[in-house]
């Protein structure tokens, strides 16, 4: 089971080590995709976990008895193909290599598998190609 996951850390528990319980105690692999702490300690992760379902299962309901708000992942990025200009200004602010400009052609291309939903791209582009799906 692979599933992007956001998870919502109060600031209690905001320094607690969840990943590694996540990856030792559940035999879970972990790519943390966006992290952030806020002015107020509270954190913010856009995760994918991978793993047995079993595991996935007993691994979600772990966070959640530990304050830990997880729901998977709504939002999604998508490129409006009709609207870009190709101008590459998103190509260059993607952290993640989501977004490719294609040789000879100079055409950007959208790779939707390796997005990771920083959202840089929606305020780098002047067409407005890139959109956030909820």
């Amino acid at each position: 089971m692979k599933q992007k996951m956001v998870l919502r850390f109060p600031a209690a528990v905001v320094e607690q080590p969840f990943t590694y319980h996540l990856i030792k105690d559940y035999n879970l692999m972990i790519n943390i995709l966006k992290a952030n702490i806020n002015p107020r300690m509270e954190g913010r992760m856009v995760v994918e976990i991978s793993g047995a379902e079993d595991d996935f299962h007993r691994g979600i309901e772990f966070l959640q008895s530990s304050g830990v708000k997880a729901f998977p992942l709504e939002q999604e990025i998508a490129w409006v193909e009709e609207r870009c200009t190709h101008c590459g200004a998103c190509v260059i602010i993607c952290p993640a290599g989501a977004l490719v400009l294609e040789r000879p052609s100079m055409e950007v291309k959208f790779l939707n598998e390796k997005c990771i939903i920083c959202e840089h791209c929606l305020k780098a582009c002047p067409a407005r190609a890139m959109e956030a799906r909820f």
